[in-house]
């Protein structure tokens, strides 16, 4: 008698693991159009700046929306809790590595203060930025109305994973549907990594899909909770859910991977895998701009029973301006992202996002190292 089979597991492929194919025919960079639209909004750098406290305050949405991109505030961390938020972040950027943990719980034990949440908006909208703003699912409810009424111009719904349907017996959860009709904003859904999750989330009437289950630099879920998809896979299994439902519905769902960047290289294999934007953690942490001062961490680092995150240290590479648009000193593509996109784009003859979503793509797990002996031995890899 055969042994039964218990399950057969798939394989799933992350950035390091696939290369894009070159197209048959190549277009000027300078002719590509990276144009992403989130309902009426119209950004023309299809880039988002991680909702993290080391990432993303008043000054940087402000200088993001003026280059062409958006910042996401977090309406759950220093800036909403505190009155002076740079002296807690100098604090939390000082503190020893066995310090920072429970410090970081101390300070986000702090309660949320509502006037800081409209004070942080109308600081951005004075400064002409687009203001994205996240809060987790479980403060939505009573911190939507308050982001409203400052005029935040998009809502991201964001927690590790997030789901349509909510199970319990303790409360009634977000019901997504009634939280779309109810705000006059977009609404901006995450986290999620399956087709049949990202499916059903489209399905309530959000704008727009985060995609990555902990693969950021400062997250630990997939070490702590084990759970996760690859990023290419992910993203190429919830682009076939917005396909899918863009045919059913006729609406087009923007798809944003969030989490796992490194490099150019990664960012335009996501665009490949089918997303329409991706969101950026650690890479905008290094900037000379970001609140964080040269580290980073996990927005769930600061939890009060099981921190799912760590601060690394990023360091400083250069500008804002510099990350996105060049011109860059370093070979290690974590400079002028929107010129490897572009660059990707004309060698894939892809004029727009969505044609770069065509590009093929093929398993590849040498094609960081392939014939670069040198360039590792003299990095000391």
């Amino acid at each position: 008698m055969a042994k039964p089979k218990f399950r057969e597991l798939r394989r799933s492929y992350g950035f390091d693991e696939v290369a894009i194919v070159p197209g048959d025919v190549t277009i000027n960079p300078d002719q590509t159009n990276i144009d992403l639209k989130i309902d009426n909004f119209t950004f023309s750098t299809p880039i988002l700046a991680a909702a993290m406290d080391a990432v993303t305050d008043v000054n940087m949405a402000v200088m993001m929306g003026k280059l062409g991109g958006l910042a996401v505030l977090n309406l759950e961390g220093v800036q909403t809790r505190y009155d002076n938020p740079g002296e807690v972040l100098a604090e939390i950027a000082r503190a020893s590595a066995g310090e920072v943990t429970p410090l970081l719980q101390k300070v986000y034990s702090e309660p949320i203060k509502e006037k800081l949440i409209a004070e942080r908006i109308e600081a951005i909208r004075r400064g002409g930025g687009i203001c994205g703003v996240s809060v987790a699912p479980a403060n939505t409810k009573r911190f939507a109305a308050v982001a409203a009424e400052a005029k935040a111009d998009i809502l991201f719904v964001q927690s590790t994973v997030t789901t349509a349907r909510h199970l319990s017996k303790s409360y009634k959860g977000l019901v997504f549907p009634e939280l779309c009709k109810s705000v006059p904003m977009p609404v901006v859904v995450g986290n999620c990594v399956s087709y049949s999750a990202c499916m059903e989330l489209m399905k309530t009437g959000a704008s727009g899909v985060l995609v990555g289950v902990g693969p950021g630099a400062a997250c630990t879920t997939r070490q702590v909770l084990g759970v996760g998809v690859p990023q290419i896979t992910a993203t190429m299994d919830c682009a076939a859910a917005r396909d899918e439902y863009m045919r059913q519905s006729g609406k087009y769902v923007v798809l944003i991977t969030d989490g796992g960047f490194r490099n150019g290289g990664d960012l335009c294999k996501a665009f490949a895998a089918g997303a329409d934007a991706v969101m950026i953690g650690s890479i905008f942490a290094q900037a000379k701009e970001a609140p964080g001062r040269g580290y980073h961490w996990g927005m769930a680092h600061p939890h009060p029973a099981l921190p799912r995150g760590t601060r690394i240290k990023v360091g400083t590479a250069g500008t804002l301006e510099q990350i996105l648009f060049g011109p860059t000193s370093v070979t290690d593509g974590s400079q002028n992202l929107v010129g490897a996109l572009r660059t990707a784009m004309g060698v894939c003859g892809a004029v727009n996002i969505q044609e770069m979503h065509k590009a093929e793509m093929v398993i590849a797990p040498a094609i960081t190292t392939e014939g670069k002996t040198w360039q590792m031995l003299q990095s000391g890899q």
